[in-house]
């Protein structure tokens, strides 16, 4: 019996001092953590949720010790979980506001593990912040914040409701996403986010958009290496709920290409 799928997830960081989170014990170290919604969504298609650790210039370990090529070789995909804002330095811009300032530490950690798995022919997903990194590191931009830069758009966030706010997407005819679901136009998914794409990044292609404001929703790599994307939160959709988006053929998909990596890579020494 074929062992499982070794499923790579980005570190989600926790800084001390972080605003409106009590400094008392845990708190005041710093935290990688992974979302047990994310990872419950690769379990649900067999996978093992294996979360990869940063090392920054103040860890214990030093960068020298750790290399992430030893991940990628050793794991069959990746998936970049959801979280802070990217930093706009990472896009060759400023903050227009200090609470945009973002997390430029994981984004240094996060391009590097995405080249890494790239490098070793492994598939990468991202999930709402991941979709924006994967734009921004392959020359893309970003809207730092939807409301104040875009006051037409319709809101892409509502803090009170969380994963309980929705709205349509609309899946571009003729895409890999489109085929994934048999042509369905289409769908229902959630919205967590106040950052968006501005300019998509060079070789890559427009899967979805809001039909409300035009706001990219979901993008692929139109190279050789598979990478993919989605603005919403595929962990947070109930599975079977009629009202949103079944995010099973997606999972799916990614993990068959999961598969097909560790195939050619052909048995672990």
């Amino acid at each position: 019996m074929a062992s499982p799928l070794l499923i790579g997830f980005s570190a989600r960081i926790y800084t001390p001092g972080t605003p409106g989170i009590h400094l008392d014990g845990v708190w005041t170290r710093t935290l990688h953590f992974l979302e047990q919604s994310v990872a419950h969504w690769v379990l649900r298609g067999g996978a093992v949720a294996l979360m990869i650790p940063a090392v920054s210039a103040g860890s214990v370990v030093k960068r020298g010790d750790l290399n992430l090529r030893d991940y990628a070789r050793a794991l069959d995909g990746l998936v970049l979980q959801g979280g802070n804002d990217v930093a706009p330095e990472t896009y060759g811009q400023t903050p227009q506001h200090p609470d945009w300032h973002g997390d430029r530490v994981r984004d240094l950690y996060e391009i590097e593990l995405v080249n890494a798995f790239v490098e070793a022919g492994k598939p990468v997903f991202g999930i709402c912040r991941g979709l924006q990194l994967l734009n921004v590191m392959h020359g893309g931009t970003l809207v730092q914040d939807i409301p104040s830069q875009r006051p037409n758009a319709r809101a892409h966030r509502d803090s009170s409701n969380y994963e309980r706010h929705f709205h349509d997407i609309e899946i571009l005819p003729g895409t890999r996403l489109a085929t994934l679901y048999g042509g369905l136009a289409r769908a229902r998914v959630n919205s967590i986010h106040h950052q968006a794409i501005e300019q998509l990044a060079p070789g890559f292609v427009v899967e979805a958009r809001c039909p409300d404001d035009g706001t990219i929703e979901a993008v692929r790599h139109d190279g050789a290496a598979w990478i993919a994307a989605v603005q919403w939160h595929p962990e947070f959709h109930v599975p079977g709920d009629p009202s949103t988006f079944d995010d099973s053929p997606l999972l799916a998909d990614f993990l068959s290409a999961a598969h097909a990596a560790r195939r050619r890579a052909g048995p672990a020494s």
